[in-house]
């Protein structure tokens, strides 16, 4: 029988954590450098998630209620910050109580990717909404990928209510747990942290660098060393942008990697899918890769440039405000939004791995073998697994089940219309699924 949890089992779980007793293996570790300034006590953590709950469930005038919400007071605020690399703090005049119908109220005056509503606890009178902080848009880079600068929030308790009965708690950027269906889930399954998906684009990976050092041999003498991770981050980041921008449509949509060496087989007439709408080969459709390259170059030419002679990589490229990369960058954002508003048409879009576009509207192949049962990964590298029956998923699913069953070296990421993520693969005779948005603050 499923068990359920509610607000109170939702609090407790999250002081565990604060408290240093985490049920989550893998909180230690992720939180060393992230532990909040102030643990609230229990009767005032049930009373945050339990408004925070019943606000989700609101409407305020047939919108939606969402909102992100921060528990420090406004002195721990300098007042002379602000967006985009500061936190803008704005106080009111007189605070307002702290209960369900004011944060629906408050809701559609705090868009939630650009403010928070700014909360503390007075000895008199309780949990008080005491204003707003703006923090622009650039924090959901963590989530989405980019690469523009942001001071992260401080180390105070934060909520993120998302829908009905979807609540993330974080210390900071950093999450705890995600309350989601009734489930409780731990973000220990970031499969952007794990090393079999770098590892699936090792060679393509290798490439890169290799078209860089040619670049380096003809032109750049006064270049900085390259850190050669950064292609592997920069990468990881694009997909986490393409998704994350489908994920706001909330129309869904379907991704396949395929090997760059079957490029000619999947667009041809093949037995696996029929590409409705392919392109032409020519640069444009490996434009992707073309900007990575140039982006090292460039961030190596630049740090080069101001005598730079460690290694840079992509912390230096998130900070640095070069004109150069800057643009670059936008290129990569366009990209994104590209590959993005193609999954919006029903069918696959299908990639190499060598981030080569080959076409859209892909419809997998119904005389496919049929796949009966899958394993959901229950670890990072899906040495732990369990089996499931597809019975429950709808038709993306099970098309993408049954081609990843054909196509071992394949690679799919499917996005449903409620934001759910999961990438699917072969791995050790059998389809295997990581449930990306069960463990993640994608949930936005």
């Amino acid at each position: 029988m499923t068990q359920h949890y509610y607000p109170r089992d939702f609090a407790a779980f999250i002081l565990e954590h604060l408290r240093g007793n985490p049920t989550c293996k893998e909180w230690r570790a992720r939180t060393e450098h992230h532990r909040p300034d102030v643990v609230p006590d229990q009767l005032t953590m049930e009373g945050l998630v339990s408004i925070c709950y019943q606000a989700s469930l609101m409407r305020e005038e047939e919108r939606p209620v969402q909102f992100r919400l921060i528990l420090r007071p406004p002195e721990g605020f300098p007042p002379d910050e602000g967006p985009p690399d500061g936190l803008l703090r704005l106080v009111f005049s007189n605070s307002r109580p702290f209960n369900e119908n004011e944060l629906r109220r408050l809701s559609p005056s705090v868009d939630f990717y650009r403010s928070l509503i700014g909360v503390s606890s007075d000895p008199e009178r309780g949990l008080q909404i005491w204003g707003i902080i703006h923090s622009g848009t650039r924090w959901v880079q963590t989530v989405h990928g980019g690469g523009q600068r942001f001071d992260p929030l401080p180390a105070s308790l934060v909520f993120y209510v998302t829908g009905p009965g979807r609540i993330s708690a974080c210390v900071g950027l950093t999450t705890i747990a995600t309350l989601r269906g009734g489930e409780i889930a731990c973000p220990a399954l970031d499969v952007f942290d794990s090393p079999w998906l770098p590892t699936m684009f090792r060679g393509e990976r290798e490439e890169l660098l290799s078209l860089h050092g040619e670049a380096r041999r003809r032109e750049g003498a006064g270049w900085a060393p390259l850190d050669p991770d950064f292609a592997r981050v920069m990468a990881l980041h694009m997909v986490r942008r393409i998704i994350g921008i489908i994920r706001k449509v909330h129309h869904g949509g379907t991704i396949v990697f395929v090997p760059p060496e079957r490029a000619a087989e999947f667009v041809g007439e093949n037995s696996h899918f029929h590409l409705k709408y392919t392109f032409v080969d020519e640069e444009p459709r490996r434009r992707f890769r073309a900007v990575i390259v140039e982006t090292m170059n460039t961030l190596c030419a630049v740090f080069g440039r101001d005598g730079v002679r460690r290694p840079v990589g992509w912390d230096d490229y998130v900070a640095c405000d070069d004109p150069q990369l800057a643009r670059l960058e936008e290129k990569i954002f366009e990209l994104a939004h590209l590959v993005a508003g193609l999954a919006g048409v029903d069918g696959a879009v299908v990639i190499t791995r060598r981030f080569e576009i080959l076409g859209y509207g892909a419809e997998i192949a119904g005389r496919l073998g049929k796949v009966c049962s899958v394993r959901r990964a229950l670890d990072l590298e899906g040495e732990l697994t369990e089996p499931e029956h597809t019975e429950g998923v709808g038709t993306r699913h099970r098309s993408v089940y049954r081609l990843c069953n054909e196509i071992h070296d394949a690679i799919a990421i499917v996005v449903s219309q409620d934001g759910s993520v999961r990438f699917v693969r072969w791995k050790d005779g059998a389809v295997t699924y990581w449930d990306q948005v069960a463990t993640s603050i994608l949930d936005f």
